[in-house]
């Protein structure tokens, strides 16, 4: 594992006030984590469809005071290399899994956002003995149940990849349109400059894998303590 900083180092000094940052990259994953072992269980961070390990930056501040943390580029984001999403859900719950032995994690406390909250429920469904606890953020168990329509949804937001954009030129458009009414600039350029590290490529494989997501039929096998927070 090499560790030290690189995209977006210039946010390191912010996250643990008694500790360095690092960014790190493994085999296949990359990841940003902070603190350090302290008998307490790790805790890792799943971001949403246009985010990346960046996304966590005050979670991984206030997290590392009294544990490891740790906030992944998603397979195909970043540094982390792709997972053939011919293979779905699954297989990313399996990448969460070998991201974990990356770590040298048997066990985590495991919190996902949004389409990373619909990736930890497969984690915590085919993986149970890798998760001690579940926290699922701004997700849902089936994509639509608001009645969005999965082609038009993907249509919309495969055009401008068509067009030749890249994620980065409509994030700030994006983040704008998604975040709280109360977000601070300084926030809304932290997510911004989170999506600056996803690829087009990348946010094609999500956008085709997140319009399957149907947990519904799994929920009852996950066995992990779960909050959910919407």
């Amino acid at each position: 594992m090499t560790g030290g900083t690189s995209a977006g180092d210039e946010h390191a000094e912010h996250l643990a006030p008694d500790g360095v940052a690092l960014d790190c990259h493994c085999g296949e994953f990359s990841w940003r984590e902070a603190g350090v072992a302290s008998g307490r269980l790790p805790i890792v961070l799943l971001h949403g469809l246009t985010g990346s390990r960046l996304s966590w930056e005050p979670q991984l501040a206030a997290l590392a005071a009294d544990r490891r943390a740790a906030a992944w580029d998603l397979p195909g984001y970043g540094q982390s290399l792709p997972v053939d999403a011919s293979l779905g859900f699954r297989g990313l719950a399996d990448a969460v899994a070998r991201w974990c032995d990356a770590l040298g994690a048997p066990r985590v406390h495991l919190a996902g956002l949004s389409y990373g909250g619909m990736i930890a429920q497969y984690a915590a469904v085919y993986h149970p003995d890798r998760i001690a606890s579940l926290a699922l953020l701004a997700t849902s168990p089936k994509f639509g149940l608001d009645g969005t329509e999965p082609s038009a949804w993907r249509a919309a937001r495969l055009a401008p990849l068509d067009e030749g954009h890249r994620p980065i030129d409509f994030a700030p458009r994006v983040m704008r349109a998604i975040a709280g009414p109360h977000i601070t600039a300084e926030a809304l350029q932290g997510q911004v400059d989170a999506a600056a590290r996803v690829p087009a490529n990348g946010l094609r494989a999500s956008i085709e894998v997140l319009i399957t997501h149907d947990s519904r039929p799994l929920l009852r096998s996950i066995t992990a303590p779960t909050m959910v927070v919407v």
